[in-house]
């Protein structure tokens, strides 16, 4: 007689469900923290490290909305190298603001927008 090739896969299925039933017990004694955000959850006045309350972070912003194209250390990936530019302050609020190439228009706005620009143009 030959073997019954679905058992393997009911196998699998049913040790991810009895994985994640044991799983969300865990979770299930833990809602109020991972409703705040865990243990190292931070609000904006909090997240600084020894910053003033609510201060830009050009560093954060850039590891979160610029990595993606620009690589890790901001030398160009899909998008160009950004040390080194020589371009203004004001020519990097510009491009940050309306965009320019393929890079989309208003990824930092508000106060970091100044941070931001100051930060790209000062990097060697």
């Amino acid at each position: 007689m030959k073997k019954n090739p679905i058992i393997p896969y009911i196998l699998i299925m049913a040790f991810g469900l009895g994985l994640i039933f044991f799983m969300s017990i865990d979770g299930a004694d833990k809602k109020a923290e991972i409703a705040k955000g865990g243990k190292e959850a931070k609000t904006e006045q909090t997240a600084g490290k020894g910053e003033a309350a609510g201060a830009a972070d050009p560093e954060a912003i850039a590891k979160q909305k610029c990595i993606s194209c620009h690589g890790d250390n901001l030398k160009g990936n899909v998008g160009p190298n950004l040390h080194g530019t020589g371009l203004s302050d004001a020519q990097v609020k510009e491009i940050l603001t309306k965009g320019k190439g393929g890079m989309p228009p208003g990824l930092v706005s508000g106060a970091d927008l100044d941070a931001m620009a100051k930060y790209i143009s000062e990097l060697k």
